[in-house]
């Protein structure tokens, strides 16, 4: 007999080893790498997004109401003294809305899409919510948000790496 014969009888092929470390040997990570499928069906860009569908939809509203709120923000009269001032905290509001909403498209393609669009969206609210309301009311009392939102949406960015 070899040693390496002797060693696997001794360690894992007698009738001791097989009823008290067997049972361990199953709930243990396993090193064996996982299962590699190679696709080679052509599945259209369509198709796949439709799987993230409430993504895409909620990207679609998010859009809407970027467009809208910015062609209401256009039109606003401002009072005379601050126009200037929350015209310009309405516009990056509204530019921030728009273009984060165009990376929300995206995390469909990413690999944890929940936890980007997620964040996105959490961003969104928080970075673009403070200034329309800063712009619409006058009222700074949100203006906090702001940059936790910007913080956010460098979170979100960053979920697209990873």
């Amino acid at each position: 007999m070899v040693f390496t014969e002797v060693y696997n009888y001794v360690v894992f092929n007698n009738p001791v080893s097989q009823k008290i470390l067997k049972p361990l040997w199953n709930h243990t990570v396993s090193h064996v790498p996982p299962e590699i499928k190679i696709v080679t069906e052509r599945i259209p860009l369509w198709e796949l997004a439709a799987q993230q569908a409430p993504i895409i939809r909620f990207a679609g509203i998010s859009g809407a109401s970027a467009v809208m709120l910015g062609a209401y923000g256009s039109h606003k009269s401002y009072p005379k003294d601050k126009e200037t001032e929350l015209k310009s905290i309405y516009e990056t509001g509204n530019r921030f809305h728009f273009l984060h909403t165009l990376a929300l498209l995206g995390t469909p393609m990413c690999r944890n899409p929940r936890i980007s669009s997620s964040l996105f969206t959490l961003g969104m609210v928080l970075f673009s919510g403070p200034c329309y309301y800063h712009a619409f009311t006058g009222d700074d009392r949100f203006g906090r948000l702001a940059p936790i939102g910007g913080t956010v949406l460098i979170l979100a960015w960053l979920s697209m790496v990873l």
